[in-house]
């Protein structure tokens, strides 16, 4: 090859080089100057008055005012433009957005009675929620989302992926219920944020309106991603109660029930691959509920609990990922409501929502107790009387008085079998032999039906009860009326009294002395050793006996310990009602005397009519000794 052919290639290479270098330069001077033009057309946009009142028209056409007085102060974005252009290392493409990156954050706030927000630009989310007329177990602010505990944000796709919380949005408008912030595009399609608070309410509105973004969003892209973390604080005085009922609930669109990730657990998750309408991060007393008015596609709810020793007082970590679908097009509205406040069922129930449901109030007919009387008893005492205290023990009259036919009905049934105990064990003596038992039991059950005993009669009565009684184990832990409302010794009879603290944990029982817990215990042994008296003697019933009058009281002390004061309240004032309505029956409605006569004249006069239930109980029991025969025979 030539010399002058190998200097030809040598330039040629060297102007390519050269060439590529110079577009190299030109294009990243280009970009700088669309930046920079960009972000001055936008300052401009905010300082010029003819072309913000233009912005402000349009504006005002979706509803949105822009007073002149409000509008964003500039200087600060002129100095940051005029600073990034200097030193230009662009992260995204679209330079309005990379603007956007830079800006400091800004801070606003809306409130009314019940909620003072503090919203911050970086991100447009809300910064913290103070809860107005309530606090924390130790008299503090109550701010259900607090600074740096939260971070709310929606992820899509342009030419890159985009992460809401990595940007500064700018205020476009503020009045005294609704807040507009705005996060532009190139090409000026931009997408607002859009707060309303009402009065006196708990619930925040909240709409992202997308504007022009059919030229920045693929069309293929049908979907976005709406997260929220929030680290909820503890609130209340013991930590195990307040953990025990905390826990992430959702609903689906078209049902009344309410599904939740469970109570008393450390953690869990669920994937949601159907549509949601809302989901609620539950603590004890107070709840941040988010709502779809489109309802969210699918998703992913998760929760974990904090060691109750952590530094920070936190309570649980709650995870939202959800799914919107997004239709496309020019002009686009995702409208939501967010819910923050107490868990009163009146007020959850108000927005027709289903919130109330949240509050595990038992299901089936112990729900309907629950809501339909327990309630609303509750809510007519507390318009006349302030102490709660005498509203429990009013309320407990009020249930004793409605159960009392029951309670005389037990009580009677028990005083019968109580008269007969000589003949029962007359008849005890007569079979003492094991092989014997069936003919016992005829003779016993034969006795019975002569005297017009039920044998069921005792137990019916207190099956009744059951349903009420867990119902008021369910309503007093969850109830919003009684937080922080003090009685005798009692601070909070929505947490555990104590009059010791022990400085050291015992498992189950805790490391205080609940007085309440200790005087329900104690008026439960005297109940049962009272109701024991009442029942004949057998092999059976002393092996019942140690179960009844010593492991239920002390089972009860130890699972008490650690409930609700008025809870352990309400069972020692039903236990002391009990023993008293059996002592005022026994003096003046029951004489055992006469009553045994009169059973014993019954039983003498003529056979008693066989029930059908007695009829299949001795068929059974012939059934019985037949079998005890062949075997008999067999074994010979």
């Amino acid at each position: 090859m030539q010399k002058n052919t190998i200097w030809g290639f040598v330039l040629i290479g060297l102007i390519l080089l050269g060439f590529g270098w110079y577009n190299s330069w030109n294009y990243k001077k280009q970009v700088r100057e669309a930046f920079v033009k960009d972000s001055l057309a936008r300052v401009e946009a905010l300082t010029n008055p003819r072309i913000a009142d233009s912005i402000r028209v349009a504006d005002s056409l979706r509803g949105i005012i822009a007073p002149a007085a409000e509008q964003q102060p500039v200087n600060e974005q002129i100095a940051i433009v005029a600073e990034d252009s200097a030193s230009f290392s662009p992260v995204y493409t679209d330079s309005p957005l990379e603007m956007s990156s830079k800006l400091p954050e800004e801070v606003y706030t809306l409130e009314n009675e019940n909620l003072r927000l503090d919203f911050s630009t970086k991100g447009a989310q809300i910064k913290n929620a103070l809860i107005k007329r309530y606090y924390t177990h130790d008299s503090t602010a109550l701010y259900l989302v607090k600074d740096g505990l939260s971070e709310m944000s929606l992820t899509f796709f342009t030419d890159q992926r985009i992460n809401t919380s990595n940007f500064t949005f700018t205020k476009v408008s503020q009045s005294d219920t609704s807040l507009v912030f705005r996060l532009a595009f190139a090409g000026g399609a931009y997408m607002d944020y859009i707060y309303t608070l009402p009065d006196d309410t708990y619930m925040l509105d909240f709409n992202i309106v997308t504007h022009g973004m059919s030229n920045v969003i693929p069309r293929q892209a049908s979907q976005f991603d709406l997260d929220w973390n929030l680290k909820i604080s503890r609130f209340e005085k013991g930590y195990d109660n307040e953990k025990n009922y905390s826990t992430i609930d959702y609903k689906f669109p078209n049902h009344k029930s309410v599904e939740h990730l469970g109570f008393r657990k450390s953690e869990s998750d669920e994937n949601l691959p159907v549509k949601v309408q809302w989901f609620a991060f539950q603590q004890q007393f107070f709840s941040a509920i988010m709502v779809a008015d489109n309802s969210f596609s699918d998703g992913r709810l998760a929760y974990k609990f904090f060691d109750a020793e952590n530094e920070d007082g936190l309570l649980m970590d709650c995870n939202a990922h959800m799914r919107v679908d997004y239709p496309g097009g020019d002009e686009v509205s995702m409208p939501f409501h967010i819910y923050m406040g107490p868990n009163l069922y009146k007020e959850l129930k108000s927005y027709n929502m289903d919130f109330e449901r949240i509050i595990p109030l038992g299901k089936h007919i112990i729900g309907w107790i629950n809501r339909v009387v327990i309630i609303n008893v509750f809510d007519f005492l507390r318009r006349f009387i302030s102490n709660y205290g005498i509203i429990i023990l009013i309320m407990t009259l009020l249930i004793k008085l409605v159960l009392s036919p029951l309670t005389f009905k037990s009580y009677l049934s028990s005083a019968k079998m109580k008269v007969l105990k000589p003949e029962i064990e007359r008849i005890n003596a007569k079979y003492p032999r094991k092989e014997d038992a069936l003919k016992k039991q005829q003779e016993t059950m034969a006795l019975y039906q002569k005297s017009g005993v039920n044998m069921m009669g005792g137990c019916l009565p207190m099956l009744l009860q059951i349903p009420i009684l867990f119902a008021i184990f369910r309503f007093f832990p969850v109830s919003f009326e009684l937080r922080q409302h003090p009685f005798l010794w009692a601070s909070d009879l929505s947490g555990y009294d104590s009059i010791l603290d022990l400085g050291f944990n015992i498992p189950m029982y805790g490391n205080h002395v609940s007085l309440f817990a200790l005087l329900m215990a104690i008026s439960m042994y005297f109940y049962s050793k009272i109701n024991l008296e009442q029942m004949p003697s057998s092999g059976q019933m002393a092996g019942m006996k140690g179960m009844q009058l010593y492991f239920m009281p002390i089972f009860m002390l130890v699972i008490c310990n650690n409930f609700s004061a008025g809870l352990s309240y309400y069972y020692m004032l039903t236990n002391l009602i009990t023993i008293l309505q059996t002592w005022i029956i026994r003096k003046y409605f029951v004489d055992e005397d006469k009553l045994r006569k009169k059973m014993l004249e019954k039983a003498a006069s003529k056979p008693g009519k066989k029930s059908k239930w007695r009829e299949r109980m001795e068929q059974m029991i012939k059934e019985q000794e037949r079998l005890q025969k062949e075997r008999a025979r067999n074994g010979k």
